[in-house]
């Protein structure tokens, strides 16, 4: 995490075991010296955190928001109903399915509910990063 800094992208995930994949993210962010901050918030096990976090991220000057989650992935979509800030959804790899199941839950949103969803796995993870530095670029 770039210190001292305001930051610019919250990386959120599901669970813990979701960092292995989200350090693909940390890597390009921290590469291009974006300061972001991380957050293991569960939108089935912690929903009223994940709504609190996500309610004051752009007041505190968050412009981006990552979302990584895996199976049942409502991490993504549930962010994103709950700001008008972008969201970028991270679908992660299982072991049942491959991660078809994370990336069929973060694609399929509802009108209104927009998600950008990358790949599967740390493909995507990377990807994710690299959007979000394109996006803060382009309004710099």
């Amino acid at each position: 995490m770039v210190k001292n800094k305001k930051i610019l992208v919250g990386i959120l995930m599901g669970s813990a075991s979701d960092a292995e994949t989200m350090v693909e993210t940390e890597k390009i962010l921290k590469e291009n010296k974006i300061p972001y901050e991380i957050n293991v918030l569960s939108a089935h096990r912690n929903p009223d955190a994940v709504r609190k976090y996500t309610k004051i991220a752009e007041k505190r000057g968050i412009k981006i928001l990552i979302c990584g989650a895996g199976m049942a992935a409502a991490l993504a979509g549930v962010v994103s109903s709950h700001t008008s800030l972008p969201v970028i959804g991270v679908p992660i790899e299982t072991k049942s399915l491959q991660g078809l199941d994370s990336l069929l839950s973060t694609v399929q949103m509802p009108g209104g509910v927009p998600v950008a969803c990358m790949a599967i796995g740390k493909a995507g993870a990377k990807n994710a990063a690299i959007f979000a530095v394109r996006i803060l670029k382009a309004f710099k």
